[in-house]
């Protein structure tokens, strides 16, 4: 996928010994978008930024050892010592000393020869990857601006992290007049340096230039134009984050103080074996303790009591990613987090005066948010008529921001119809869903939307389900309703000759809570990478045979 923008200018920070001034450029071919006013919390902004900034360039991916040297060095002397150790008498050895010189004089040309070749392919890719960063970026970070915040988003190199800061327009002052939207920003490595260098006692101000959009011809030497060409696992990893905040989750507070010790727990020990997970042991009414495998240490959260209903243990994997949230362990008042089961995604909330940074974690780090998880066909799914999706866009561009039963009373439609039309646009990168205002907020990630058409299937695996329930290949043998509105499938799928016994627990609003299959993708990944198609599939023919759905 090929992305264009054209930025008047580039990003600057000047300081002064009074004051930082942040401008920041965006991208002139999207609608305009600008804001302008004054910081007033300016240490956690700083902070908060800083965070944004590690995340971004984080990638936690095994690097092997560089064997290089070792593996010249050994061709280089491997003949030799194999000589050295099959000789038989003193008169071969004499027989090889001339042969040896002539052989180290031809090999010591050829390194002469290839050296500057060695030297700049290393020196390349040393700069790619340590030096000048922005290489590797795919996209400049996100901003949008809405009625009531602004907020940043952004992911991590190895694009298993994801970041969003949102700030209440409470963080800032003077504010002047804004325009609402999204719009990406030309952004720099050596801005996290001036974002170092703001202080308490300086004023700051913030600024996403209006001017940029003055402008009257392109051909202004000004102008910065730049093609990139970004990988659909970005795209996809961005579309993934918003629909597995919508899945249920254990919520709880953790003091500060609780993550500090994880932080401190990390730094101080280095796992070599596995397992290498963070087990939560949940207790309702009781602080949450926390062990770290493989030590088996337990650090208990005295201050930091489980709210929940039903007694759990969760295991979490990439856990030395928290280690992106220690700076802000000082500013923060509480860390939210939710935790939607073992092996799948974690969400943790750094919850700071009137700012929130969101920090997304896929199941491990490795499993990054675009290849392995699956998480919007946990949504409910269903066919969407066009009027109808067109109604609650409409419906939610007029608020910007809205929950699923504001919709429903806005357009008149169903919450079910409501919450479909929306995972739709979530995932074609229109929507977004807001997990610290528990609210859908338009956010067009792109400046061309996406095709609903195009993106109808996520996966290979929902297209098979599609298939799977179009061929009549699946029988829904049960369906029973719960008082609280959850509902309980049973019915059996055909593969071939193959025959799976499936079953499917609904909650109240038709989302996947869990389930049961006997095909090798459930075995082997459970719903740790979305459902298999089996699943997908008796959920649709629940909704053909007409059984019950939750009221509007």
């Amino acid at each position: 996928m090929r992305f264009n923008y054209r930025y008047y200018g580039a990003t600057t920070v000047e300081n002064s010994a009074s004051a930082t001034d942040m401008r920041f450029v965006p991208d002139a071919l999207r609608p305009p978008t600008h804001f302008v006013a004054d910081v007033n919390r300016r240490l956690p902004f700083r902070e908060a930024m800083s965070a944004l900034h590690d995340v971004v360039v984080a990638d936690q991916r095994y690097q092997p050892r560089d064997k290089t040297a070792y593996k010249a060095w050994l061709a280089q002397n491997e003949e030799h010592l194999l000589l050295e150790f099959q000789a038989r008498a003193q008169e071969l050895v004499a027989r090889q000393e001339p042969l040896k010189a002539e052989l180290r004089e031809v090999r010591a040309r050829k390194q002469a020869v290839l050296k500057p070749f060695y030297e700049a392919q290393r020196n390349y890719w040393n700069y790619l990857y340590a030096t000048n960063r922005e290489l590797w970026y795919v996209l400049d970070p996100v901003i949008t601006v809405h009625p009531d915040r602004i907020f940043f988003e952004c992911f991590s190199r190895d694009e298993s992290s994801y970041a969003s800061l949102s700030c209440s327009h409470n963080v800032f002052d003077r504010l002047g007049d804004f325009a609402c939207g999204t719009t990406n920003i030309d952004y720099s490595e050596a801005l996290y340096e001036q974002f170092q260098k703001i202080r308490d006692y300086k004023n700051t101000r913030l600024a996403i230039d209006p001017g940029g959009f003055q402008v009257a011809t392109a051909a202004d030497p000004a102008f910065i134009e730049q093609k990139i060409d970004v990988p659909e696992s970005w795209v996809r990893g961005f579309l993934q984050v918003s629909s597995a905040m919508t899945l249920p989750a254990r919520t709880f507070d953790l003091h500060p103080m609780d993550l500090h010790n994880f932080c401190l727990q990390l730094r101080r020990r280095k796992e070599r074996v596995g397992p290498r997970s963070l087990r939560f042991v949940l207790t309702p009414g009781a602080p949450v303790r926390v062990i770290f495998e493989p030590w088996n240490e337990e650090i208990v959260c005295r201050r930091s009591i489980y709210p929940g209903n039903a007694p759990e243990e969760v295991r979490v994997w990439g856990r030395r990613r928290l280690l992106l949230l220690e700076r802000l362990i000082p500013v923060a008042h509480s860390f939210t987090v939710h935790l939607m089961g073992s092996g799948m995604p974690s969400f943790w909330i750094a919850n700071l005066p009137d700012m929130q940074l969101t920090l997304g974690l896929s199941g491990w780090t490795a499993n990054d948010w675009s290849h392995a998880g699956q998480f919007d066909l946990l949504a409910p799914r269903g066919d969407v008529d066009n009027d109808s999706k067109r109604r609650v866009f409409d419906a939610l561009g007029q608020r910007w921001l809205a929950s699923a039963d504001q919709l429903a009373a806005d357009t008149g439609l169903s919450r079910l119809v409501v919450e479909r039309a929306l995972a739709l646009y979530t995932q074609a990168g229109r929507v977004v869903y807001d997990l610290t205002q528990r609210v859908y907020r338009l956010r067009e990630l792109t400046r061309e939307p996406l095709s609903l058409d195009e993106l109808r299937f996520a996966s290979e695996i929902e297209s098979e389900a599609w298939t799977l329930f179009a061929l009549h290949a699946i029988a829904l043998q049960r369906c029973d309703a719960q008082q609280d509105g959850a509902m309980y499938l049973q019915g059996e799928a055909r593969s071939g000759e193959r025959r799976y016994q499936v079953s499917l627990q609904l909650d109240a609003d038709l989302r996947i809570v869990d389930g049961t299959c006997q095909c090798p993708h459930f075995i082997h990944h459970r719903l740790r990478q979305g459902p298999c198609a089996h699943l997908l599939a008796l959920r649709l023919a629940q909704g053909r045979d007409g059984k019950q759905e939750p009221a509007a």
